[in-house]
């Protein structure tokens, strides 16, 4: 029998019995450490919307390239209708751009059935199916935050685009190869899942489809293991990671929070933490740092029960030792 690790163990007292299977990293000054409960280090899982985190580096990666201006239309970089031709990417990147949280004809209501019922990702269209219904889209002219997914995903298919690429390429240049990250990737269907693959569990520890699609990619597609984002927790904290500005906050979000391009900073446990979750159909995460005493977390489960305060308590516990 494998002896878990003290990191994995306390990761599985603080998730409590539901969560069998679950990968955790976790960077302090004195070193790195990323263990698997139910798979191994390598085993990878979704991310969810940390994947907006993952867009958000890009994003700010391509400007810094000088691939899309600082104040870049979305029309400049994706074939899309009038109404939206003229938001800008930087809205997107902060929630910011008046468009819904899903795009139109999605029928939340039916999808949501479908999910719990029966498993089915419900993100099934592929990008130029996306783009089609966009014709229906209303943009909100309220400036206020408004979480959107198909904000995201736009903004990502954009980066992409002017980058003379997929966004699944896109991670694999920019993101995995420089840094090392072999089990980093975007599965565009269930086919192109790898062999190492985490199966997806609802609550009930029934298996559900997996979230592989190319239109969600950039909001809640990526995939990653616990041996990946101890380096990326790594390279996020030093800042060696391309695009880290998109870690700084710029406007204001929602309650305490602020946010940079995808990722929240506020107060967590008495710290002040820059971090983004996320939540698939089968899958709970959890990426943060602490810059200020060095420490970060990351903590995906195969289950749809939240993991954000197992995360945020090993998260304090790292900057308190």
């Amino acid at each position: 029998m494998t002896t878990r690790s003290a990191l994995a163990a306390r990761a599985g007292e603080l998730l409590g019995p539901r969560h069998t299977t679950y990968v955790v990293a976790l960077v302090t000054p004195a070193g790195d450490e990323a263990d698997a409960v139910g798979t191994d280090p390598h085993g990878d899982v979704e991310l969810g919307s940390v994947s907006k985190g993952v867009t958000g580096l890009l994003w700010r990666d391509a400007v810094a390239r000088g691939e899309v201006s600082e104040d870049a239309a979305l029309g400049a970089h994706l074939a899309v209708p009038p109404a939206l031709a003229g938001i800008r990417l930087s809205a997107l990147a902060t929630h910011t751009s008046g468009l819904s949280r899903l795009a139109p004809g999605t029928h939340p209501v039916r999808r949501t059935w479908e999910l719990w019922r029966e498993g089915r990702n419900p993100y099934r269209e592929d990008l130029p199916e996306l783009l089609r219904r966009l014709d229906d889209v209303k943009v909100r002219t309220t400036s206020k935050p408004a979480y959107s997914n198909l904000g995201f995903q736009l903004l990502g298919h954009a980066v992409a685009s002017a980058a003379g690429t997929s966004y699944a390429d896109l991670v694999a240049q920019r993101l995995a190869a420089p840094l090392g990250l072999t089990d980093t990737y975007v599965a565009t269907s269930a086919d192109r899942l790898r062999p190492g693959a985490v199966a997806p569990r609802n609550r009930s520890g029934t298996e559900v489809e997996a979230w592989a699609n190319e239109a969600v990619a950039p909001a809640g597609g990526v995939r990653s293991s616990a041996a990946d984002l101890a380096v990326l927790l790594r390279a996020l904290l030093d800042r060696s990671v391309a695009g880290a500005d998109a870690l700084d906050p710029v406007a204001p979000f929602m309650g305490r929070l602020q946010i940079g391009a995808a990722w929240l900073t506020g107060p967590l446990l008495r710290r002040t933490v820059t971090w983004h979750n996320g939540g698939t159909g089968g899958f709970r995460s959890f990426v943060g740092i602490d810059r200020e005493h060095g420490v970060g977390v990351a903590l995906v489960s195969a289950c749809s029960r939240s993991v954000d305060g197992a995360a945020a308590r090993l998260l304090a516990e790292a900057g308190d030792a």
